[in-house]
């Protein structure tokens, strides 16, 4: 145990905040020429991954309070990437839907990735080690009722 458990060094969610805000500014020069900030990168991912998709599952899926997302996304439809519409199936339900645009934009973002790597110059093995950190440390997060929002 460290001697002093109150030392900043030793807190978790200092370590957590400063890795989070350093990564997110690598990002912000390479996701700039596509127009896109982090969080609506992010956004992108998920849709990328399948669509439609409602706004009830891509809050869910982000870790996003419906109220964060609306923005994210009026912003990415008015940048012609996403367009929303209310489901046919339930007219309470608001989908999610790439436009051609949006669809192609993922070409450009594969290489996001490997940028991002290069630069933080991290072994790929001990990244990927991290992110299975982060998810057990989200897990055990939800677990014990803590909202990560």
């Amino acid at each position: 145990m460290p001697d002093d458990l109150l030392a900043l060094e030793n807190q978790v969610c200092f370590g957590l905040a400063v890795a989070a805000r350093s990564v997110i500014a690598l990002y912000r020069p390479v996701l700039e020429p596509l127009g896109l900030t982090h969080p609506q990168y992010l956004v992108m991912l998920a849709l990328w991954e399948r669509e439609p998709r409602t706004v009830k599952d891509l809050s869910e899926t982000l870790a996003l309070e419906p109220a964060t997302l609306s923005p994210l996304l009026k912003r990415l439809e008015a940048t012609g990437y996403i367009e929303r519409r209310r489901s046919a199936a339930d007219e309470r339900a608001l989908e999610v839907r790439l436009t051609a645009s949006g669809r192609a934009l993922r070409a450009e973002a594969e290489t996001i990735p490997p940028r991002i790597v290069e630069q933080l110059g991290l072994p790929v093995a001990e990244l990927e080690n991290l992110r299975e950190s982060l998810h057990a440390i989200i897990g055990a997060a939800v677990r014990a009722d803590v909202r990560a929002v």
